[in-house]
């Protein structure tokens, strides 16, 4: 219950001060109540009662609290707030670790540009929890009005995803604002390249009657990529032991990786699978003149010059830009051979789910999603198969 008591100011005025425990340990709290002019004792008993039993309820429920306490409780909360993570803080602590635990050191080094050049710039400063969705969307946008690519903006967005979705599930945030920000679309203004995905298979010929005038190591790097759509990296990695001269087939092991941070670095296949493949005779005899031409040994197949260490990662991009200019091959590069041998096998008949083995993908599904498109042959021999298939339908039942 409270106490009451009455008192006066030094003017004399009257007034009740109105005091309750809290409990051992903790200090009472007490409020004033002045009596207003020409009240009766009535009013006032009645008022003062009123007036008590609203105070305790307040100081009992922590609607009021001591002047140190107000203060403690806002240092806490000055305090809490200091220690809400920035996006940069976040992925410098937490998310960024957890990528390169478990992403390729590529990965890594994609999403760390991606941060560094767009996201950090414009809102590594904001505190996680008061990033929106219009925060985001004007990154992307800014983005589109420098003339950057649609792809490139999809890249940023999904590092965004990623970060976002890790803060939201880990609680740092109570709310994703990714939920709210749409994918990036292409601008109005913006060209899509013409240039085919996959070269046909009368420039893949044009490919090869360059190519035998070009050194030994590259007419063997270049046939083995059309002939077995490998990555640039895996065939970077190749090594002797993984080429079966007896059984015509090449094991995928290994995945040779370059990054300005990290360096020159061996690592396991993309989809973390070692997987056999196998190759034309034709290239076969290729790697076996190579490797009784080689003037270092080296446990690798493609190595620098002069030296038994891997070739860059690099080396074989600039090759083909001088060789796309010289030959007149529009486009040339690693990944166009690897699209290349897929379209084509495709369009000349083999099943997705070889296909997909040989390049070495995850998953059927990404295999369809990539390369499964008609040219116009195919699009024929789909035709075909169809009226086919019906004619011999009808034809069978007339005769019935």
């Amino acid at each position: 219950m409270p106490s009451i008591r009455k008192k006066k100011t030094k003017s004399g005025r009257d007034f009740y001060e109105i005091r309750v425990s809290r409990g051992r340990g903790k200090s009472y709290l007490s409020t004033r109540w002045y009596v207003p002019d020409g009240w009766s004792r009535k009013a006032i008993e009645k008022e003062l009662a009123k007036q008590a039993a609203e105070f305790e309820r307040m100081v009992h429920s922590g609607e009021i609290v001591s002047k140190s306490e107000q203060k403690e409780a806002a240092l806490l909360e000055q305090k809490k707030a200091e220690s809400v993570l920035t996006l940069k803080n976040y992925s410098e602590q937490v998310f960024m670790p957890s990528i390169a635990i478990r992403c390729s050191e590529n990965t890594r080094n994609t999403y760390q540009l991606n941060l560094n050049n767009w996201i950090i710039p414009a809102i590594g400063e904001m505190k996680m929890p008061e990033i929106k969705a219009s925060h985001i969307s004007s990154v992307l946008l800014n983005m589109q009005s420098q003339g950057k690519s649609q792809a490139t903006c999809v890249k940023v967005y999904t590092v965004l995803h990623s970060l976002f979705r890790m803060a939201y599930m880990t609680d740092v945030i109570l709310s994703n604002p990714m939920d709210k920000v749409e994918r990036p679309r292409p601008r109005k203004d913006e060209i899509k390249s013409k240039e085919a995905d996959a070269y046909t298979v009368d420039e893949v010929q044009k490919i090869l009657d360059g190519l035998v005038k070009e050194p030994l190591r590259w007419q063997v790097y270049i046939r083995l990529m059309i002939d077995t759509g490998i990555r640039r990296g895996e065939a970077g990695a190749l090594k002797w032991e993984n080429i079966d001269f007896e059984n015509n087939t090449i094991t995928i092991a290994g995945n040779l990786c370059y990054t300005p941070q990290k360096g020159m670095y061996l690592d396991t296949p993309k989809n973390g699978k070692i997987r056999t493949v196998d190759v034309d005779p034709i290239v076969m005899n290729l790697l076996r003149e190579y490797k009784s031409n080689q003037k270092i040994e080296s446990d690798y197949v493609f190595t620098r010059n002069d030296s038994a260490l891997p070739m860059h990662p690099q080396s074989p991009t600039k090759f083909m830009r001088r060789f796309s200019k010289k030959y007149d091959v529009p486009d040339l590069h690693p990944h166009k051979l690897r699209h290349t041998f897929a379209s084509i096998a495709i369009t000349y008949g083999a099943d997705i789910a070889s296909v997909s083995e040989k390049l070495g993908h995850s998953d059927k599904a990404m295999t369809l999603r990539m390369y499964t498109h008609a040219d116009a042959e195919s699009m024929k021999r789909a035709s075909d198969i169809f009226q086919d298939a019906i004619h011999q339908k009808t034809e069978k039942n007339s005769g019935d």
